[in-house]
């Protein structure tokens, strides 16, 4: 996982850059039992420290596998996010991320929360970032896929997408090798649907995923805590799916509005310069 991916415009699990902010929101599973005698569901064991459970990992990979096999799909986040005061406080914001894909080169990404909304477009050779309330867009240059216009735009120009591991998974550059414990936790419903619980551990990153069970292992619910800070701040994303979304030749046209100014977006090097 990739942690610069995930929070306010991203966050990755091989460390935090933010530039976008992390991850919030946290969930306490509580086994429920109905009628006399039903016993109550025990948590998993605690995993081993250093242990990577099989059955963790395997449903990291055979996710990450489906997720390649979509060739169009629409995914919408309810999200939260924490963010850390320098007094130490921590402030809590909800968002909404909404994608819309199209393999191997398309895609449009819509985010919002209370004090910004940015459109992401990617139509097989640039990048567009076009933010509605300043009224101004930029665009660079990208490879020819999607998982490599994310890295090159991250990387390059320090333009980091939301859920942008949900590219990477299934690929060489999902960071497997980065997870040092894994475990399985236990059934649970997210929304409704029967997910199974897991947990990971990274380097400065706890991270929690819960995936729905069988032929359509899509990931439900994301929450990551960036505990190489001390006040541990994380972000949560709520999850839901539609592979058949409808698509037309619009879908990822950008054309720039009457009034909206176009800005040059400075190479990484220059602003860490």
């Amino acid at each position: 996982m990739n942690i610069d991916r995930w929070g306010r415009h991203g966050t990755s699990a091989r460390g935090r850059r933010d530039r976008q902010g992390h991850w919030a929101g946290a969930l306490l599973a509580i086994a429920l039992f109905a009628g006399a005698g039903t016993a109550l569901a025990q948590p998993a064991a605690p995993a081993v420290a250093g242990t990577r459970d099989a059955r963790a990992m395997e449903a990291l990979t055979g996710m990450g596998a489906y997720l390649r096999s979509l060739k169009t799909f629409a995914v919408h986040a309810d999200t939260v996010t924490d963010e850390v005061l320098t007094t130490g406080q921590k402030l809590q914001f909800a968002g909404s991320v909404d994608y819309l894909v199209q393999t191997p080169n398309r895609f449009r990404a819509d985010v919002r929360n209370d004090r910004r909304e940015r459109r992401f477009i990617y139509e097989g050779k640039t990048v567009t970032m076009y933010a509605p309330r300043m009224q101004y867009y930029g665009t660079v240059a990208a490879p020819a896929t999607i998982a490599e216009a994310l890295v090159v735009a991250d990387q390059n120009y320090g333009i980091s997408l939301p859920l942008a591991d949900l590219f990477l998974w299934g690929t060489d550059k999902a960071g497997l090798e980065d997870i040092k414990e894994a475990q399985y936790i236990g059934p649970a419903k997210i929304g409704g649907k029967a997910c199974d619980h897991f947990a990971f551990r990274q380097e400065g990153v706890d991270w929690q995923l819960w995936i729905q069970p069988g032929a359509r292992p899509l990931p439900c619910k994301i929450v990551i805590t960036t505990t190489a800070e001390p006040a541990q701040p994380q972000y949560a994303a709520l999850l839901t799916w539609n592979t058949a979304p409808k698509i037309d030749k619009g879908s990822f046209a950008f054309v720039p509005p009457k009034g909206t100014g176009k800005v040059d977006f400075a190479p990484a090097a220059a602003i860490k310069n």
